[in-house]
C-alpha cells in the first residue's frame, strides 16, 4: 500500500471518529493506484450504499482528481440554508483536496455526497468543515496576492535601487526574493550598466539593512529560494569575500543533501562562475559527492551539462567517465543545442571524450546553418583545448561561412580563421574569400589584425595562385603604417611571417635590423627560446633566401643548440633493414643556422646508388655527389587531412636545398603504421628515384595506397 493509500484511509477513519462512526462491514471498496503515476487514484465503490459521506475540494483551484463509480448516490446542496438533493446514477468524477493525514483535508460549504441511508450531518461537523475550508481559502488568497505583487513589482522597478526604495519604505514579499527580483532586472543590461548600477546599490543607505534581513530570512526559507539567492547575488556581481556570499555559502553546504535536480542545476550554475577559495571548494566537493550518487536519476540533458561545466578539471576521473557515459546514455535525446554545448562542458571538464565529441560533431555539422557565431566561437575554441580535430565539422563549418559570408564582419572571419589556423586547418575556398576581403578594405585593418592575418596566412602556407603577390603588397603597406609605434616583439612577429611566405619587403627589415630593436629582444625580460628561434630564422632569410637588398644586413647571434629531434628509432630499423649497414648513412646532423637532419645519405645525381659516407666528409661532397636529407615529420607538420607542408616545415625545405641537399620527407606515423617489409618498400620508393627501381616503385606506391 502506498503513501497516498494509506493517507486516504487515515482521512476515513478520522471521519468516523469525528462525525458519524460506522461499522467496517458496511462498506466494500477496492483501492487501485495508478501504475503510470499520474497521481490520479481510482477507487471502485462495489456497494451501492456508502455509509459515510466523501469530500470534494474547494472551487478556487484545481486539485488532485479521484474518480467514483456511484450507484445510488445523492448530491447534496446547501441554498439558503435548505438542503437541495440530486442523485447520481452515471460516472462522476470530482477533485478533492488534501488528506487529513498528514495533510489538512479542506472541505467545499456548497456540497458534498451522502448515500440514501446517509444520517443528517451535525451542526458543529458541518461548521468545523467550514471553517477550515476558510481557512484553505485564505492562504490560497494570500499566496496569489503575494506572486501577483512579486510581479507587478519588478515591471514597476527599472533598477536595482529602485528595488531596495521599494524595500525601505514597505517590505512586501520575501527578503531573498528582492535579490532573484534584481537579477532578473540586471541580467538584461550592459556590463557598463551593470557596474553603475552595483554602485549605487552598494551606496543605498538601505543596502547594509537589507542584507541583515536576507541572511537572518535564509537559515529558515526553503532550500530552492536559497539556492536561487545565492545564484542572483553571484550573478549581480557582489564580491565573493563578502560576509553576505561567504554566509549564503555556508547555508548551502548544511542542506546540500537536500537538493533535487533543479537545486543541482542551480547550484552547478552558480558555481560555473565562481573563483575557487575554501568555501566554493567545498562546496563543489560535495557538489561532486551528490552527482555521484543521484547522476543515474538526472533527466534533463541541460542539467548534466551544467553540472559537467561546474565540477572542475580537477574533478575524479571516475567521476568524469560516469558523466561521460551518462551523456553516450543521452545522445538519442540530443538536439542540436545540447550537441553544440557538450564541447564546452568537456572542455570546462578537461575530458577529451573522442566518441562523444564524433557523435555531437555529426548533430553539428548537420544543422550548422543558422548557429550563432558565438557558438561557433565557443565549438571551435573547445576544440583547440581538447586538442579535437574533426576534418567533417571543421569544413560545414567553413562552408557556412563562405554561404553567409556578407553577413560577417571581417573582425569575425578573422577569428574563424584563427582557430582554424591553432587547429592546423586550412579551407583553400575560405581563405581566398577572405584574401579579396582583405585587398577591398585594407585600410580599415588595425595593427592587431594585420599581425593575424600575416600569422595565419604564414603558418598554414597559403598562397593565391592569383592575387598571391598583391596581397603581400598590399599586407606589407598597411604595416608599414604601423611601423613608428610597433612594438619590437610585433615587429619580429611580423618579419618572421614574411619570412615564411618568401616575401622581403625593406622596410619592414630595416626596421628590425636596428641596432637598439635587436637589443631590446636580446634583454633578459624579452629573450626566450621562440625569440632567439625567430632572429636564427630570419637570419638564415637574409643569408640563404634571395635576398639582394638586405644581403649585406646580417645579425650576429650566438650559436645555439638545435632543439633535439624526436626519437626516430622505428625509421633508423627500417633504414639498417634496407640499407644492411650503418656506414652509408648518418644520423642527427647538425647544419649552420640552427637546422638538425635527422639522417643524411650520399647518393649519385640520379639517385640510384648510395655511398658511405663519414662524419669527416659531410662537408666535402664532389660535384656529382648528392646530399639526401631524410627529415622525419609528424602528422602535425601538415596541415589537417593534407600533405600540404605548413610554414615553418616550408622553409626548412627551402634552407635544406639552399644548403645543397636533396630533401626527403618521412612520415613517423606512416612507419609505424607498416609491418617490416612494408616499410623498407614504402622507404626504398622515398629513397631511391623512380628510374632507378621502376618495378619496385610502381608497387610500393600501389601498396601504399
Amino acid at each position: 500500500m502506498n503513501k497516498k493509500t494509506s493517507s486516504f484511509l487515515q482521512n476515513l477513519r478520522q471521519l468516523n471518529i469525528n462525525i458519524c462512526p460506522l461499522s467496517s462491514t458496511s462498506v466494500g471498496r477496492t483501492m487501485k493506484v495508478d501504475p503510470l503515476g499520474l497521481h490520479k487514484l481510482k477507487i471502485a465503490y462495489q456497494n451501492s450504499i456508502l455509509k459515510n459521506f466523501l469530500f470534494v475540494d474547494s472551487l478556487q483551484k484545481p486539485q488532485l482528481s479521484v474518480r467514483f463509480f456511484c450507484q445510488g448516490v445523492l448530491a447534496f446542496h446547501l441554498e439558503d440554508n435548505k438542503i437541495q438533493k440530486r442523485r447520481l446514477s452515471t460516472l462522476t468524477s470530482v477533485p478533492f483536496g488534501k488528506l487529513l493525514y498528514p495533510r489538512r483535508l479542506s472541505f467545499n460549504s456548497q456540497c458534498f455526497f451522502v448515500s440514501d441511508t446517509t444520517p443528517q450531518l451535525s451542526t458543529d461537523g458541518l461548521e468545523k468543515i467550514m471553517a477550515s475550508t476558510e481557512h484553505d481559502l485564505f492562504h490560497k488568497e494570500k499566496k496569489s496576492l503575494a506572486v501577483a505583487k512579486y510581479r507587478h513589482l519588478i515591471q514597476e522597478c527599472n533598477s536595482m535601487s529602485d528595488l531596495l526604495d521599494m524595500f525601505s519604505k514597505s517590505s512586501r514579499f520575501s527578503n531573498c526574493n528582492y535579490f532573484i527580483a534584481m537579477w532578473r532586472i540586471a541580467k538584461n543590461m550592459s556590463e557598463d550598466q551593470k557596474r553603475v548600477e552595483r554602485q549605487l546599490l552598494y551606496k543605498h543607505p538601505a543596502f547594509n539593512h537589507f542584507c541583515e534581513q536576507v541572511l537572518k530570512e535564509a537559515k529558515t526559507v526553503n532550500l530552492k529560494r536559497l539556492m536561487f539567492t545565492l545564484h542572483a547575488v553571484i550573478k549581480i556581481g557582489i564580491p565573493q569575500n563578502t560576509y553576505l556570499v561567504q554566509v549564503l555559502l555556508r547555508l548551502v553546504q548544511e542542506r546540500i543533501n537536500e537538493c533535487d535536480e533543479m537545486g543541482i542545476s542551480v547550484l552547478s550554475r552558480t558555481l560555473e562562475v565562481m573563483e575557487a577559495s575554501k568555501n566554493v571548494d567545498a562546496l563543489r566537493e560535495g557538489l561532486r559527492l551528490l552527482v555521484d550518487k543521484q547522476i543515474w536519476r538526472l533527466e534533463h540533458i541541460l542539467t548534466l551539462q551544467t553540472i559537467m561545466k561546474s565540477i572542475g578539471k580537477d574533478a575524479p576521473y571516475p567521476l568524469k567517465k560516469k558523466l561521460e557515459l551518462r551523456a553516450l546514455n543521452e545522445l538519442n535525446k540530443f538536439s542540436p543545442v545540447n550537441s553544440q554545448h557538450m564541447f564546452g562542458a568537456l572542455a570546462a571538464m578537461n575530458h577529451r571524450s573522442v566518441l562523444l565529441l564524433n557523435e555531437c560533431s555529426k548533430i553539428v555539422a548537420a544543422n550548422i546553418h543558422g548557429c550563432p557565431f558565438w557558438m561557433l566561437m565557443n565549438i571551435l575554441h573547445s576544440c583547440r583545448h581538447l586538442q579535437y580535430q574533426n576534418l567533417d565539422l571543421f569544413t560545414a563549418i567553413a562552408d557556412y561561412i563562405i554561404t553567409t559570408f556578407d553577413m560577417w564582419k571581417i573582425k569575425q572571419v578573422l577569428g574563424i580563421l584563427s582557430f582554424f589556423e591553432s587547429l592546423k586547418f586550412r579551407h583553400i575556398g575560405l581563405m581566398n574569400l577572405f584574401l579579396t576581403r582583405v585587398l577591398d578594405e585594407s585600410q580599415s585593418l588595425n595593427q592587431k589584425e594585420i599581425l593575424y592575418i600575416l600569422h595565419i596566412y604564414s603558418s598554414l602556407n597559403h598562397f593565391h595562385e592569383c592575387q598571391d603577390q598583391q596581397f603581400l603588397e598590399v599586407i606589407t603597406s598597411a604595416l608599414n603604417t604601423y611601423l613608428p609605434k610597433i612594438s619590437s616583439l610585433n615587429l619580429l612577429k611580423a618579419v618572421y611571417s614574411l619570412c615564411l611566405l618568401k616575401h622581403f619587403p625593406q622596410d619592414p627589415f630595416n626596421h628590425l635590423l636596428q641596432e637598439n630593436i635587436i637589443n631590446e629582444l636580446l634583454l633578459p625580460v624579452n629573450k626566450n627560446e621562440m625569440v632567439e628561434s625567430m632572429l636564427h630564422q630570419v637570419n638564415a632569410c637574409l643569408e640563404l633566401e634571395n635576398t639582394s637588398v638586405l644581403h649585406s644586413k646580417t645579425l650576429t647571434l650566438k650559436e645555439c643548440s638545435p632543439t633535439p629531434s624526436r626519437s626516430n628509432v622505428e625509421v633508423e630499423d627500417v633504414l639498417l633493414e634496407l640499407l644492411e649497414s650503418k656506414r652509408l648513412f648518418l644520423k642527427d646532423v647538425r647544419l649552420p643556422h640552427n637546422y638538425l637532419v635527422d639522417f643524411e645519405l650520399r647518393m649519385d645525381s640520379r639517385r640510384s646508388q648510395i655511398f658511405p659516407v663519414s662524419e669527416a666528409d659531410v662537408f666535402k661532397a664532389e660535384a656529382d655527389i648528392l646530399r639526401v636529407a631524410l627529415v622525419c615529420v609528424s602528422r602535425s607538420a601538415f596541415c589537417l587531412g593534407t600533405t600540404h607542408p605548413r610554414g615553418k616545415l616550408e622553409m626548412k625545405m627551402r634552407h635544406l636545398k639552399a644548403l645543397g641537399f636533396h630533401v626527403i620527407l618521412v612520415n613517423n606515423w606512416e612507419i609505424k603504421q607498416l609491418d617490416i617489409n612494408s616499410a623498407v618498400t614504402y622507404l626504398k620508393v622515398k629513397i631511391f628515384s623512380p628510374e632507378a627501381f621502376p618495378n619496385t616503385t610502381e608497387f610500393g606506391v600501389q601498396d601504399l595506397k
